[in-house]
Parts: structure tokens; C-alpha cells; sequence
């Protein structure tokens, strides 16, 4: 099962994670859901150069869900703000 874009805009990006899937590399060197959502927006938008997504949180690899990445350091920082004060 492939990932699928749930919510984009300019500062996010929610994608389903599919089970089995990383969301942050490990020793293992599997493709991550990191890596494939950079991946979709650098060819989206032909993006130059590195790509900035960085995950607000990560569920383990065994379980399919939604996962929140940042796509700008501010919009990142903001979204770490909400989840430790859990608004």
C-alpha cells in the first residue's frame, strides 16, 4: 500500500501512513515517510534543492494514520508549541 496525501497547504502536509512503514529513518536504511513525502513535493512543485518536511509527531510501524509534518521550521516550531501544551 502506497502513502496518500490527506491535507496540504503551504505550512503542512497530513499523510495516511500505510502500516509497515517508517516515519523517521531507522537502522534498517527503509525508504521512510519522511524521504517519500520530500520526494512528492520536490517533483510537485519541480523543487531545486534540499526540500524542508520535517514530522510534528510519529506513530510506530505497525500502525496506519494520519501523521502532521511541518513543511516550513515556523510552522514546525508552532506545531510542537500545540502538542506540548495539547491544545
Amino acid at each position: 500500500m502506497a502513502p496518500t496525501i490527506i491535507f496540504e497547504d503551504n505550512h503542512l502536509l497530513v499523510i495516511n501512513k500505510p502500516a509497515g512503514w517508517l516515519v523517521q529513518a531507522d537502522r534498517t536504511g527503509d525508504l521512510t515517510l519522511t524521504d517519500w513525502g520530500k520526494t512528492y513535493l520536490k517533483g510537485k512543485y519541480a523543487k531545486p534543492g534540499a526540500v524542508f518536511l520535517h514530522p510534528a509527531h510519529r506513530i510506530d510501524r505497525p500502525v496506519s494514520g494520519a501523521v502532521l509534518f511541518g513543511r516550513t521550521d515556523k510552522a514546525l516550531g508552532r506545531l510542537t508549541t500545540l502538542f506540548k501544551e495539547k491544545n
